[in-house]
C-alpha cells in the first residue's frame, strides 16, 4: 500500500475568542499560508477528541462548544507540502481563556476577525471554510454543509 492509497481524514476548526476573533496559524507545512488549527485523526480516536488534541498540540488552547459545520475534500491541494487526498472535517468552537503556545510546526499565529482574515494569504480550504461560514448569520450555523473546492 502506498502513502496515498486512501484519503486522509482530518479535523480543523474556526476557534473564536471572547472578542469574536479567530486564530489562524502559519507555517512551512502549508507553504507559509494561514490555516485553522487541526490535523489528522488517529486510529481509534473520535473526531472531536482528535480536534481537541490537535488544537491543544498546535496552540496550547482548550476549546468548548464544538459544533460540526462542514466537510471539504482536498485532492492534491496546491498549498500543502505533500500531494495527498484529504477529507477536511470542519468545526466551529470557542477557546477557553489561556495563553497560545505554538508547536514546532507553526511559525506564527494571529487573532483576526473573519472579514479581515480574507485579506491574508490563506490556504485555499481555509479561505473556503471562512467564506462558507460568513454565508450564515454568524451566531449559529444553519446546518451541516458540504462544499468542495478542488485545485
Amino acid at each position: 500500500m502506498g502513502e496515498n492509497a486512501y484519503p486522509e481524514p482530518t479535523v480543523g476548526a474556526l476557534i473564536f475568542n471572547e472578542q469574536q476573533q479567530i486564530i489562524l496559524i502559519r507555517g512551512k507545512k502549508f507553504k507559509d499560508r494561514y490555516v485553522v488549527p487541526g490535523g489528522h485523526i488517529e486510529i481509534g480516536e473520535e473526531m472531536e477528541e482528535a480536534l481537541r488534541r490537535e488544537i491543544r498540540e498546535e496552540t496550547g488552547l482548550e476549546v468548548c462548544d464544538i459544533k460540526l459545520i462542514g466537510l471539504q475534500e482536498a485532492i492534491f491541494p496546491e498549498f500543502h507540502v505533500k500531494s495527498k487526498h484529504f477529507i477536511y472535517i470542519d468545526y466551529v468552537c470557542r477557546a477557553l481563556p489561556g495563553e497560545v503556545k505554538l508547536n514546532e510546526e507553526s511559525e506564527e499565529y494571529i487573532w483576526t476577525t473573519l472579514p479581515e482574515a480574507l485579506v491574508l494569504p490563506l490556504e485555499t480550504f481555509t479561505a473556503g471554510l471562512i467564506k462558507e461560514y460568513l454565508k450564515g448569520d454568524g451566531s449559529e450555523f444553519r446546518q451541516t454543509i458540504l462544499y468542495r473546492i478542488n485545485r
